[in-house]
């Protein structure tokens, strides 16, 4: 399996359990790994048979900004299953780090891997 990769995204959005955290927009920083079969991207040499890094990028940005959810884990199996949706990916890991949630802690944060199948509805 071949992997795709986009790190240190930023993304702003309302999240937290904490009356204060739900006040303001903080940033989140992801890291994605995405399985895919690159092939067809390298033979044809075109983006239309590869995953558009910049199209996952703003797809991650507008959901991460419109959800509103408490836990970081809530928002990272909802967004595993709209990249799944919207991208022709295999498997995915997706990292997101909470930078300065906890006190004398640089980041907090949640790792998951998913497979497509792991989502009946997103078949493919």
């Amino acid at each position: 399996m071949d992997h795709v990769f986009i790190r240190g995204l930023e993304a702003h959005t309302i999240i937290g359990v904490y009356a204060h955290e739900k006040r303001a927009e903080r940033p989140l920083l992801l890291d994605l790994d995405m399985g895919v079969d690159t092939r067809a991207a390298a033979a044809s040499d075109h983006v239309r048979d590869a995953v558009d890094y910049q199209a996952v990028r703003d797809g991650i940005v507008a959901f991460v900004r419109q959800e509103r959810v408490d836990l970081l884990e809530t928002l990272a199996e909802r967004l595993a299953r709209r990249l799944f949706a919207d991208f022709p990916i295999d498997t995915l890991r997706l990292r997101i780090d909470k930078p300065g949630a906890v006190s004398g802690v640089q980041s907090v944060g949640v790792e998951i891997e998913r497979q497509r199948g792991d989502y009946a509805v997103c078949g493919r």
